[in-house]
């Protein structure tokens, strides 16, 4: 595999750094050679094209953007053209509507179920085909994962499975209930990074990346931010 990043690009990728699946997303987003940071107060927002919201709980994280005063600040930043992906709870978050809940930033016309597999153990592991994404089938993992149950006409549905929708966009937002960054997969990283307008040559990526070592995110946990 060979991937570059254009020399000179301005901007970039933060992954929130309050609670979940931080180090991941960034070991992903190095792999594919993307300018990227951790996020944890608003001074970190100044030169964000895109935010990575990760999988963790989403309670928790909509508690914590209340405490830590970075709700409006996401919002300032995403009217101003920061591109926001969230994986998982990071697309509860997102959503305009949480059934049962209060929806939080509401950046999404989508309608959104908290674990609709079940507990934990209903976890699963599956593929797909995701045409505007990659020409490859891509692994697919769900962990305690929400369905989106509809969405508006301006949202793209990017994955339909069965009854429920498994990834969406609108201009600004990306939603996915799975988590890419748990797999070897870099296409729905590559694709946010162009999403971003971040101007990528890749030649080879495979969707599988079967050399991958799941453990090789660790080292990002001992970089200080």
């Amino acid at each position: 595999m060979s991937v570059h990043l254009v020399k000179h690009q301005p901007g970039v990728i933060g992954v929130l750094d309050l609670q979940g699946g931080v180090h991941e997303h960034l070991e992903h987003l190095e792999r594919l050679g993307l300018p990227y940071k951790r996020v944890k107060q608003v001074s970190d927002f100044a030169d964000l094209i895109g935010l990575i919201i990760p999988g963790g709980e989403s309670t928790c994280l909509a508690r914590l953007l209340t405490i830590f005063d970075l709700k409006d600040v996401i919002l300032h930043h995403y009217h101003r053209g920061m591109k926001i992906w969230g994986t998982c709870a990071g697309a509860i978050l997102l959503a305009d509507k949480i059934v049962g809940d209060q929806s939080c930033l509401r950046l999404i016309d989508i309608a959104i179920e908290r674990n609709s597999f079940g507990s934990q153990l209903d976890s699963f592991t599956t593929e797909a085909r995701v045409p505007a994404v990659s020409d490859q089938t891509i692994p697919l993992i769900f962990i305690r994962a929400p369905k989106i149950l509809s969405a508006g006409k301006d949202v793209k549905v990017l994955l339909q499975m069965d009854d429920y929708i498994a990834a969406a966009e609108n201009d600004g937002i990306l939603v996915t209930v799975f988590h890419p960054e748990l797999t070897g997969c870099l296409a729905f990283h590559r694709y946010f990074g162009l999403k971003c307008g971040l101007d990528l040559a890749v030649e080879n990526v495979s969707a599988g990346n079967q050399d991958w070592k799941n453990v090789s995110w660790m080292k990002l946990a001992r970089i200080a931010s």
